[in-house]
């Protein structure tokens, strides 16, 4: 560390060792510098523009910061790339340097919303319209920013002052308080920083009803509430959460609503990109107007960048020029299967979540087609040639009609939809519930849900004051069915505590159960977990492994629910302590000590 601190205190002390007086120092007036750049809001929005460039690096969401939580999730499982798997295990070394992707590069987001918020001063309201805008936005990204460290890492660095820059001690900070005895004191401190940041930005941030850019990709007010909810639900504040949720629904934050089409949140261009429904969205060029190349630079600004996004590559079959990483659950498939429309149809979700030939697809949207390759009965396309797998059509082009195939790396230009309308509807039923147990009212929101899909309403008489029935319903039935193989199912796996307890574990891994075969006849078969062969502990035996059964949790380890903090960024900061999954420690103690309830497995 000394060491460190030494070369640092040169490297910043040089200046001052020159003499005024060397007649070869020269300044170049038009050389930008922290002193100099940022005194205008001009300036400050060159910033701006460049925080919305951060979040579309590798490690934010245009790749490994996308898909380490579809992995953790119960509805994807890993087909290709053994970079993937331990994710999807949730086992990952702490030596894996694919895992301090994300907090690198949300780091690289924060540094520039710092520097911004310490142009904008403290008072609010002395600043004029542009500046709050300015000041809301950089608000709204630092708290998406520790959103994702805090559910990834669960112990971030938490650097608030851009002047902290400028203090060795500062350049070392610490992730663990002095007098801290709770190894979650940071967590809660994390969490405690999103809603500050978020709800001061809901107050800064004008609606998606201005118009022009507002409705167009920047963060708004009904975004930062949006995101300000989940992070009163990672807690159970379900009271808080519920009153901003209303707030949304009743058109405070800016006119939301549900696109009569699903298939309308999933594809490229001006006429569903940032629709209605759309709370917020990552943005990307659509196909045709990007580079060439794959350009895997971290700040993605070569001129031959492509500005697009690489989770097509990861979902994409290998048949279609993907990398076949990522698979759907045969468990969210059959989800799909076991409930039909009120015409008898199949739910349309499915066609736009999972690319498999469905003989009532053929006259459905584009048809039985994967990057305009026609699928037939006898010769469904798979993800994987080797392992199989169900490909996962949502934030791909494979239902579009749009290409032929893949091009892989940072191309498909599909915005990513980080929170739809949807997920308010359902999010306030659930806070509904959790504090009356079921209502007309939860049950109501929910069928709006529903009824876009097609499917009956359900009834508030089917769960007979059965607060955890309904939750079962909304948990495992409607949020996989709305927002399968996206972003955030493993959010919820967190929140809800499923981790920590035996029955809800169990049931994690009947739903991440899967078949590795190429052969295509299989891959639509359900997985019956409970028949399986197992050992005492309750993992899957070695035999049975071998014949391509498994499951993504078979393999969890304690603390694992949340992935380790990279041992070479620990050994740059030696003020940086480990979290759970760095020592394999258990969160339930931390879980129950907060009066969280884990609601029991109900059938439905």
């Amino acid at each position: 560390m000394k060491l460190h601190k030494i070369s640092l205190a040169v490297l910043l002390g040089l200046g001052t060792l020159t003499s005024c007086e060397d007649k070869l120092d020269v300044s170049n007036p038009n050389q930008q510098t922290t002193a100099t750049f940022g005194n205008t809001a001009d300036d400050l929005e060159e910033n701006v523009i460049a925080a919305y460039n951060h979040i579309r690096m590798e490690g934010t969401y245009a790749r490994v910061g996308y898909t380490l939580d579809v992995c953790r999730g119960d509805e994807v499982w890993n087909s290709s790339q053994v970079w993937y798997e331990p994710f999807d295990d949730l086992n990952v070394s702490f030596t894996d340097e694919i895992g301090q992707w994300s907090w690198r590069d949300w780091y690289y987001t924060i540094n520039v919303c710092n520097f911004t918020l310490s142009r904008c001063g403290e008072d609010n309201s002395a600043l004029n319209d542009q500046m709050k805008h300015i000041k809301g936005q950089m608000l709204f990204l630092r708290g998406l920013a520790y959103y994702n460290l805090a559910g990834y890492y669960q112990n971030p660095l938490l650097i608030t002052d851009y002047a902290t820059y400028s203090s060795l001690d500062g350049l070392y900070g610490t992730n663990r308080a002095e007098g801290d005895t709770d190894a979650n004191a940071q967590y809660d401190r994390a969490w405690d920083q999103v809603e500050k940041d978020l709800s001061e930005a809901m107050t800064l941030l004008p609606s998606r009803d201005m118009g022009a850019e507002w409705c167009k990709g920047r963060a708004t007010c009904g975004a930062a509430a949006g995101f300000y909810a989940r992070a009163l639900m990672m807690r159970h504040k379900y009271s808080e959460a519920l009153t901003v949720l209303k707030d949304i629904i009743g058109g405070k934050y800016g006119s939301y609503k549900l696109m009569a089409n699903y298939g309308d949140n999933f594809r490229e261009g001006s006429d569903y990109e940032n629709n209605d429904e759309s709370l917020f969205e990552v943005q990307y060029l659509d196909y045709g107007s990007q580079g060439t190349d794959d350009e895997w630079t971290p700040v993605n600004t070569s001129p031959n960048a492509t500005q697009g996004h690489a989770i097509e590559s990861n979902f994409g079959p290998g048949d279609c020029g993907g990398w076949a990483d990522l698979s759907a659950s045969p468990w969210l498939y059959q989800l799909f299967k076991a409930e039909r429309t009120t015409n008898g149809s199949l739910d349309p979700r499915l066609y736009w979540t999972i690319g498999t030939y469905e003989p009532e697809w053929e006259g459905f949207e584009y048809g039985n087609i994967c990057y305009l390759q026609f699928m037939s009965d006898d010769a469904p396309i798979v993800t994987n040639n080797n392992n199989g797998g169900l490909p996962i059509a949502k934030n791909t082009n494979l239902r579009t009609g749009l290409y032929d195939k893949v091009v892989t790396g940072l191309h498909c230009g599909i915005n990513l939809r980080m929170m739809r309308y949807s997920d308010v509807l359902l999010r306030a039923a659930e806070c509904e519930n959790e504090i009356s147990g079921p209502t007309q009212q939860a049950i109501d929101w929910i069928n709006q849900v529903r009824n876009r899909a097609g499917l009956a309403n359900l009834n508030l008489s089917d769960f007979s004051g059965n607060a955890d029935k309904l939750f079962e319903q909304i948990a495992n039935v409607e949020r996989p069915k709305e927002f399968g193989c996206e972003w955030g199912r493993g959010y919820d796996l967190l929140r809800w505590g499923f981790f920590y307890d035996n029955s809800r574990l169990y049931q994690m891994k009947s739903h991440g159960a899967f078949l590795r075969t190429n052969d295509k006849s299989l891959v639509k078969t359900p997985v019956d977990y409970d028949a399986l062969p197992k050992l005492e502990d309750g993992k899957l035996t070695d035999e049975t492994i071998k014949q391509g059964y498994k499951t993504s949790y078979d393999s969890w380890i304690q603390g694992h629910e949340f992935f380790p903090i990279y041992q070479g960024t620990l050994n740059d900061n030696p003020n940086l302590v480990g979290n759970s999954a760095n020592n394999s420690s258990s969160n339930a103690s931390y879980f129950s000590s907060k009066g969280w309830n884990i609601h029991p497995v109900v059938n439905l």
